[in-house]
Parts: structure tokens; C-alpha cells; sequence
């Protein structure tokens, strides 16, 4: 048995290696050592196994044909032991009964002697990668799990501030505007607004301006009377007066009719609304969330948005940033959407493999949360076992290589202009922020009338 200090706060933690071979020992622990791996080194399995409680090692080697104690029973007990603990099995005797008995113990991996060197130190490698990325994904499950239905999910910076900004304006009365793309829980967003506020025992109305008809929407919104128009048989109170003492969310705000803007703005300005057809206004009492995925300051200024809602609406403003922009929180989110349809489904899902876990990190979510709910909801449908493989994911997190704007070269050939390279550079950070052109400016560092001229620019070079 190599002589090796045991648990201290600043090492890493050490491979356990236990095989009758005093020779192979030997050849492998040099070969995991030359690797960086602290090697902990027994000839006697049942010497290992009493030793493993003060051990710090997250990897263990064992021999399958030991006397004594074999391998699988080795592992059997280990395990109860370091329930956390990645088994790889080596043997120079490999039978398919083996096999299978060692993968129903949950072996990490398996191989056949002679044991090639560089061959094990990767198979460390990547129980150690498996490993971190599974701490990684409980640390941040933890970090991100709600402490209440309907609440945010997820560990990132970007995601606190959103929470920050709710908490420090929920408990007053004033308009709030919330930005972001299509997708990345705006309406979240406004519940956490209405939950924290004074008016959370009131109720909380929806509505989607941009599934209302051009027709109907003021009809919706401020209600109507009875003969107002052919389908008016009877009254209605609309909108406004169902949220009174509660909050009104207006989502896609962006999407109302100039005419209806203009009925909107005077409805906030007055407190009150009039009903299509009625003479007189009734005043209500509810707190206005707007939201919108469009960039309103554009609208304004290509006057498709009054200026003068849009001050109203926009007192506060909150920022939502895109998944892509937030990655802290896609394993968070991928857990809980993975627990929520594994409870409502027949089979139980219990989390995510590794290499899923990458898959998931690695892509770019341009349909933000909404399109990481769906592909959880779609990978829980078709899992086979009780983590989500990355077979069970959508084709295009499977199959997604990143893209990026390279602006190296290797000759002098292939160099391009400074005007191209500033073509390029634009059109990519247009399309990360998706379109919105007050977040270019922002990142740009540029003002929006320099960004107009500079599209303007690029347009006429194209």
C-alpha cells in the first residue's frame, strides 16, 4: 500500500487504486501520477474498504478477480460507503456476465488488461469532468429552486438584479415597463411584481395585445355597452375594472393601435375609462405592468408608439436578458421544467446526464425560456431511463456548433477592410441583441443617431 497523506482542505481528491498485481500497481500509479492524480493504492480489497471512510477520493480502480474479496463485492460495499463514487473496472478475464454485473453496480467504466496507461488516465479524466459537472448542476439546482410557486428561477447575476429591481418596486404604485425578447418570462417578471406588492391579494389580469383583435381590442381592454356594436348583447366591463384592486398586465404593450394608444394614455392620465358606447367614465383603481419584446424608443422615434405613452409606461424599466445572455441559469431552469413534466408523466425522470448537461450549456436558446421548457418537455417524453440522455434532446441542441464572426485570417489574402470588418462586427451584434437597436448603441458605445448613421452606411455599401 502506497504511504499517501489522506483528507486535507487544499489537495484535490485522489484516485483509489486496488489490484493483487503488485506490478501493475505499480505501473499505474506512475502512469496516473505523471497525470496529476494522487494514487491510493491497496493489493487487498478488504484493507481498501476499511480505509475508504478516511479517504479522500472520488475515483476508485479495482481489479474484478481478487482474492478475498472481488471487485464486485468491493464495489457493492464501497459504494454503500462513498455513494458518490466513480468505479471504472479493469480485468484480464472479460465475460458479457461481467460486464453487465458491473454495469448493473453503475461502473463508470470497463476495461480489458493489459490496461494501456494514457487509456486509463482518460478514463479519470472524464469520471472527474462527469463529476464536476454533476456537483455543478446540484449547486446550481439549489441556487436556482424557487422558495414559492410562480417564483424566479435560476443563479445568475443578471437574474438577481431582475430580482433586485422587482423587490425595490413592487411596494409602490408606479408604472413598470419590462424589455426583453420573446420567451425569456417577462410575465414572471410581472407576477413577481404583483406578488410582492400591496396589491398581491387582488388579482393579477393578463393580456396579450398582440393576440387581440384590431377590432375589438379597446372593447376588451375598457369594456363596452349593451348595443355598442352587433355582438354587444350586454354589457361588459372590460379589462381595467376586472383588475380593479389588483395589478393589469399588458404584454406586447408594442403591439396596440395608434388609435388605442391614444384611448390608453388618457385612461392612465384620468384613472378612468369609458366603455365603447357609453357616455359616461368609471374609474378604476389598478396598477399598470406593461411588457414588450419590441425596441420602443425605435418605435417611438419611426412613430409606430406614442411618445407620450411611452413615458407613462415607462417609469420604471426592467430589463430581461436573453438565455444566451444568462447561461448560470439554464441548468436551474432545465431541472425544474425536468421535475415538472416527470411528475405529470408516466416515467420518472430523475436529472440530467453529463454529456446532456453540456449539450444544454453549449447551445444558444434563441427561443430563450420558453423554448428550454419545450425541449425538457419533449426530452422527458422520450426518455428511456432515468436521466435524460443527449439522444433524448431536440435535433437542434444535439447538433448545435456555435457561430462566430472570425475576423483573423491565416494570409494577407484573405484580410478584409476595416469598413467590412465594421460591417460584420455590426450586423453580429444586431443579431445577438435581436434587433433592438438601444441595446447595440448601449454596447457599441455609440449613441443611437451614430448607430443610424452607421447603418445608414452600411446599407449603402451593401
Amino acid at each position: 500500500m502506497l504511504d499517501a497523506p489522506l483528507m486535507t482542505a487544499s489537495s484535490p481528491p485522489g484516485v483509489l487504486l486496488v489490484d493483487d498485481d503488485v506490478a501493475l500497481c505499480e505501473f499505474l500509479e506512475a502512469a496516473l501520477t505523471r497525470e496529476g492524480h494522487r494514487v491510493f493504492t491497496f493489493h487487498d480489497a478488504r484493507l481498501a474498504l476499511a480505509a475508504l471512510p478516511e479517504l479522500d477520493v472520488d475515483v476508485a480502480i479495482t481489479d474484478l478477480s481478487m482474492p478475498g474479496l472481488d471487485g464486485l463485492g468491493f464495489t457493492s460495499r464501497a459504494l454503500e460507503v462513498r455513494p458518490g463514487l466513480l468505479v471504472i473496472f479493469i480485468t484480464g478475464e472479460a465475460s458479457l456476465e461481467t460486464a453487465v454485473a458491473a454495469i448493473r453496480l453503475g461502473a463508470w467504466d470497463y476495461l480489458i488488461k493489459p490496461v494501456d496507461g494514457p487509456r486509463l488516465g482518460l478514463s479519470v479524466a472524464r469520471a472527474r469532468e462527469h463529476l464536476a459537472l454533476t456537483r455543478e448542476v446540484r449547486r446550481l439546482t439549489a441556487l436556482g429552486r424557487p422558495a414559492a410557486s410562480g417564483a424566479m428561477i435560476g443563479a445568475s447575476l443578471a437574474l438577481r438584479q431582475v430580482q433586485a429591481m422587482v423587490e425595490r418596486v413592487a411596494s409602490s404604485e408606479v408604472a413598470v415597463l419590462i424589455c426583453g425578447e420573446s420567451g425569456t418570462g417577462k410575465e414572471l417578471v410581472a407576477r413577481a411584481v404583483h406578488d410582492q406588492s400591496p396589491r398581491a391579494a387582488g388579482p393579477f389580469v393578463a393580456v396579450n395585445c398582440a393576440a387581440l383583435p384590431a377590432a375589438l381590442v379597446e372593447s376588451e381592454l375598457f369594456g363596452h355597452v349593451k348595443g355598442a356594436f352587433t355582438d354587444a348583447r350586454a354589457d361588459r366591463k372590460g379589462l381595467f375594472l376586472d383588475a380593479q384592486g389588483g395589478t393589469l398586465f399588458l404584454d406586447e404593450v408594442g403591439e396596440l393601435p395608434l388609435s388605442t394608444q391614444a384611448t390608453l394614455l388618457r385612461a392612465l392620465q384620468e384613472k378612468k375609462v369609458r366603455p365603447v358606447g357609453g357616455t359616461l367614465e368609471v374609474p378604476f383603481d389598478a396598477r399598470l405592468v406593461a411588457a414588450t419584446n419590441r425596441d420602443l424608443e425605435t418605435e417611438v422615434q419611426e412613430k409606430r408608439f406614442r411618445e407620450d405613452l411611452f413615458y407613462r409606461i415607462n417609469v420604471v424599466r426592467i430589463d430581461v436578458p436573453p438565455l444566451r445572455e444568462r447561461p448560470a441559469d439554464v441548468l436551474p431552469l432545465a431541472q425544474f421544467f425536468l421535475e415538472r413534466e416527470s411528475a405529470a408523466g408516466p416515467r420518472a425522470v430523475k436529472g440530467l446526464s453529463h454529456r446532456a448537461a453540456e449539450r444544454l450549456l453549449a447551445y444558444d436558446w434563441p427561443g430563450n425560456v420558453r423554448e428550454l421548457a419545450n425541449a425538457m418537455e419533449r426530452a422527458v417524453a422520450l426518455a428511456r431511463f432515468d436521466q435524460l440522455a443527449v439522444d433524448d434532446l431536440p435535433t437542434a441542441v444535439r447538433t448545435f456548433r456555435s457561430q462566430r464572426v472570425l475576423l483573423t485570417a491565416e494570409t494577407a489574402a484573405e484580410l478584409v477592410t476595416l469598413e467590412e470588418m465594421e460591417s460584420r462586427y455590426l450586423q453580429r451584434v444586431l443579431s445577438l441583441v435581436a434587433g433592438n437597436k438601444t441595446r447595440a448603441a448601449e454596447i457599441l458605445g455609440v449613441t443611437r443617431r451614430t448607430l443610424y448613421r452607421m447603418l445608414e452606411r452600411d446599407a449603402e455599401r451593401r
